[in-house]
């Protein structure tokens, strides 16, 4: 404890000094447990699988109300996709059992659309809290498919990769070229969730994120993080848009319809064990 904040304590109350020396030391803990969840994660690579005007979440069974998407993943995702046909669907995902539908909005570069040539999935810890498994059929909305400011770069950022030289951004940089380097759009979800909702009216309110490592007391069940990244075979220049709007209209939709047991065996095995699971393990 520094000198300043020893001879601040000395002035005040008996109580209040064990009041900031519990939360100095609460916020030591909790640092320090944090720490231990650094790196620890699953991934699921997965490659494009098709494009459509269709979002299952948000416009179910309306086939052609959405803008258009490019979806990974499920191979069966459409606007009538539900649990029970996406687990008789194949997948993108080089892991068998991961057959959720995972989409963004597609991008354009000069008014043509781009696919996106890899999507990395990142399932990550991010609370002490014992972590459950997606249950069946959940589903969720990350960003805001409206925002016409900056949204928080926890939430959505482009960026050019990890050797790209560019940090972290709201709007779309210019990447060293199209290949390695290429631009990469970045979607993090909520990891806190209410517990009894698969879904909400809004796709969001039944989730929230974790503040400093804990979920808030509404939102107490701790599940997976997931950041949906995507890679497009082009550096960024030129007008790029998403079909939701500018480049600040980021956000990605989850429809869990993994294989129950593998997604749990990997919950229990990689998060829950605090380890880095490698891309096939």
């Amino acid at each position: 404890m520094n000198a300043r904040l020893l001879a601040a304590l000395t002035l005040l109350p008996l109580a209040a000094v064990l009041v900031v020396s519990t939360a100095l030391a609460g916020d030591k803990r909790n640092g320090s447990s944090m720490a231990k969840l650094r790196g620890v994660n699953f991934v699921s690579a997965c490659t494009f699988s098709h494009g459509a005007p269709d979002d299952p979440i948000v416009f179910f069974g309306e086939p052609g109300a959405s803008h258009h998407h490019s979806f990974v993943g499920n191979t069966g995702t459409n606007a009538s996709s539900t649990l029970t046909t996406l687990l008789a669907a194949g997948t993108t995902c080089h892991r068998p059992g991961d057959t959720a539908g995972y989409w963004m909005p597609t991008l354009s570069v000069n008014g043509q659309p781009v696919t996106p040539n890899h999507a990395q999935i990142y399932y990550r810890r991010k609370t002490m809290r014992h972590v459950e498994a997606f249950p069946p059929g959940f589903r969720m909305v990350a960003g805001d498919a409206k925002a016409a400011s900056a949204q928080p770069l926890k939430v959505a950022f482009w960026n050019c990769g990890v050797g790209g030289g560019v940090r972290p951004t709201s709007s779309v940089p210019t990447c060293p070229d199209a290949r390695r380097n290429a631009l990469r759009l970045h979607v993090t979800f909520p990891s806190c969730w209410d517990g009894k909702n698969l879904d909400s009216s809004n796709h969001q309110s039944h989730v929230t994120y974790p503040v400093q490592g804990r979920c808030p007391s509404r939102f107490s069940h701790a599940l997976p993080q997931i950041s949906l990244i995507y890679r497009y075979p082009v550096s960024g220049a030129g007008d790029v848009t998403l079909a939701s709007g500018g480049q600040l209209t980021a956000h990605a939709d989850f429809f869990n319809a993994w294989r129950q047991t593998e997604l749990q065996g990997l919950v229990d095995d990689c998060l829950n064990a605090l380890r880095h699971c490698q891309r096939g393990t």
